[in-house]
C-alpha cells in the first residue's frame, strides 16, 4: 500500500511507502466513535440557560392571605405552576464535551488516517512554489490529481492555511482548508478525500517518506465554452393583429344579418294585427250607432 505524491501541477509523479506510526495502527471504530462524539459535544456553545423560582424577579410577597379568601393557598407568584414563574430542572450553562484520554484520541486519529489510506482517498502535496493565490490554478491542480480526490467534500491540510496554497484552494466549492494543528478526528471522518501537505504527513507518520518515482500523463485541458447568448425577443408586427380584427368582423356580420331578418319577420305580423284591430273597432262603432238610432225611433213612436 502506498500514498500518491503530487507535483506542483497536480500529477502523481511519486508513490510514498505507507509506513510509520499510522501504518502500525489498527483501525478501531469504537475509539473513533467515542472521540467524534466528544469532539462534537465540545463544539457546542452550551450557553442555554433558564431561571429558577429563586432567580426570577418578583414573587417575594404572598399574593393573598392564607385563609378566608376561598382560593387555594399560594406563597409566591413566581412558583413553577404560575405563568412567568421559574423553571424546574431547566437547562443551565455547561460543557457538553466529554473527557477522552490522550492515548485514545491519538489511536482514533491514526485509525481515521489509515482508513483513508486503505480506501485510497488521501494524497500528499509537494511544495507548489506558487507566487500568488490563484483559484484557477488550484482548480487545474485538482483536475490533474487522481480521481480519488474528485470525491467531495475535500479537506486540504496545510501548515499555513493563510498562505498562497490555502488562499487558492479555499475559494473552490466543497473544498475546505484547515491548519494541521486544528485538525480533529471528526474533520477526517467528515471528509470524503484528503489532500495533505508532505511535511504534515511526515510529522504524523514520525519519519521521512521514501518516495518512488512514477510515471504520470497530464490530462487534456477541459474545453470551456461560453454559454449561448439569449435570443432577442421578436417584436410583434401590426399586420398580425389585422387579420384577427377582420375575422372578428366577419364573424359578427352573420349575426347582424340574422337580427335584421328576425326584425323583418316580426314587422309583418304586427301590421296585420293592427289592420284587424282597426276593422273590429270600426264594426263595433257601426253597431253602436245602429242601436242608438233604433232606440230613438222607439221613443218617438211612443
Amino acid at each position: 500500500m502506498s500514498v500518491p505524491v503530487l507535483n506542483p501541477e497536480g500529477l502523481p509523479t511519486g508513490q510514498a511507502a505507507f509506513a510509520g506510526r499510522v501504518a502500525e495502527q489498527e483501525i478501531k471504530p469504537h475509539l473513533i466513535h467515542e472521540t467524534v462524539v466528544a469532539e462534537l459535544g465540545a463544539r457546542r456553545a452550551g450557553t442555554h440557560s433558564t431561571k429558577t423560582r429563586a432567580e426570577v424577579r418578583g414573587g417575594g410577597k404572598k399574593p393573598w392571605r392564607q385563609k378566608g379568601t376561598g382560593r387555594a393557598r399560594q406563597g409566591s407568584i413566581r412558583a413553577p405552576h404560575w405563568t412567568g414563574g421559574g423553571v424546574v430542572f431547566g437547562p443551565t450553562p455547561r460543557t457538553h464535551g466529554g473527557k477522552v484520554n490522550r492515548k485514545v484520541r491519538v489511536q482514533a486519529f491514526r485509525s481515521a488516517l489509515r482508513a483513508h489510506a486503505e480506501r485510497g482517498s488521501v494524497a500528499l502535496m509537494e511544495p507548489t512554489g506558487w507566487d500568488s493565490p490563484s483559484t484557477k490554478r488550484a482548480a487545474d491542480y485538482l483536475y490533474q490529481a487522481p480521481e480519488a480526490l474528485a470525491d467531495r467534500a475535500l479537506l486540504v491540510i496545510l501548515d499555513d492555511p493563510d498562505g498562497v496554497e490555502g488562499m487558492s484552494f479555499r475559494n473552490l466549492s466543497d473544498v475546505y482548508v484547515l491548519a494541521a494543528i486544528d485538525v480533529e478526528v471528526v474533520d477526517l471522518m467528515a471528509a470524503r478525500s484528503l489532500l495533505v501537505e508532505r511535511s504534515v504527513w511526515e510529522h504524523w507518520v514520525g519519519s521521512e517518506l521514501e518516495v518512488a518515482s512514477a510515471e504520470a500523463t497530464a490530462k487534456a485541458a477541459p474545453t470551456r465554452t461560453a454559454p449561448p447568448k439569449p435570443k432577442p425577443l421578436a417584436k410583434k408586427k401590426d399586420t398580425e393583429a389585422k387579420p384577427k380584427r377582420a375575422a372578428k368582423k366577419a364573424a359578427a356580420a352573420p349575426a347582424e344579418d340574422a337580427v335584421e331578418e328576425t326584425a323583418e319577420e316580426l314587422e309583418t305580423p304586427v301590421a296585420e294585427v293592427e289592420e284587424t284591430v282597426a276593422e273590429e273597432t270600426a264594426a263595433t262603432e257601426a253597431t253602436d250607432e245602429t242601436a242608438v238610432e233604433t232606440a230613438d225611433e222607439g221613443e218617438e213612436k211612443s
